[in-house]
């Protein structure tokens, strides 16, 4: 008995040193309805492998302007380290175009493109660090292994700050299902930051900001899949 006990335990062990206590990420396409400032719009969220590594690109538009971010990072243990950006913006009479490097070796990254040459970097980098829309993905997989949601985001040739707070539960429709969601609170310079997150979804089914109390975005998801 006692031996079985022992090969048991050892099975159990080469399990968990084999499939990490986090859920391993995963390739997924998901939708959202979106309001700015009122206006709504639409937007698409995926992540796709890219090699050893992977990407997650956002877009966002109607049809007067469009919005496409994209990061590209690697999963070291339980880590999302970023690698590379952009992020392209189109609006009547103009676009944006901004690209992230990341260079880990020299523990800088900076910002190159339509940038002003005070917010073009470099910034030292810290272990951790990641821009705001890889730090989606970093909540989700915080809220499933209990973890504080606490970051510091590199963006706009500077880094701040990204630490959010639970604030309760809400039940929120996505299509014809209602998924209870935990709501993740961020506040600071006159902004409020709220992501909800539901158990088994791969990003936040609701995304808020407002901005001296009044709500400028919106973004509530429609529908995903794997």
């Amino acid at each position: 008995m006692k031996r079985f006990l022992l090969t048991i335990a050892g099975l159990m062990l080469a399990t968990l040193l084999t499939h990490p206590a986090h859920a391993a990420l995963a390739p997924f396409q998901a939708e959202y309805s979106v309001r700015y400032h009122g206006i709504p719009a639409s937007a698409k969220a995926n992540l796709q492998r890219q090699g050893n590594n992977w990407i997650y690109l956002l877009s966002v538009g109607n049809a007067v302007a469009s919005m496409n971010q994209a990061t590209v990072f690697m999963e070291r243990g339980n880590f999302y380290i970023p690698l590379g950006g952009s992020d392209r913006t189109q609006y009547p009479g103009g676009s944006r175009a901004v690209t992230t490097r990341y260079a880990w070796a020299d523990r800088q990254v900076r910002w190159t493109g339509d940038v002003k040459p005070t917010r073009a970097g470099p910034v030292e980098l810290q272990r951790g660090d990641m821009d705001a829309l890889l730090m989606q993905l970093a909540l989700v997989r915080d809220h499933n292994q209990g973890h504080a949601a606490n970051y510091r985001i590199v963006e706009n040739g500077r880094a701040r700050p990204g630490n959010f707070r639970r604030a309760g539960t809400e039940q929120i429709t996505i299509g014809r299902q209602t998924v209870t969601a935990t709501r993740y609170v961020q506040t600071g310079r006159g902004k409020t930051t709220s992501a909800w997150i539901a158990d088994n979804i791969p990003v936040p089914v609701r995304l808020t900001q407002q901005e001296d109390g009044k709500e400028t975005i919106r973004m509530t998801l429609t529908s995903w899949s794997r």
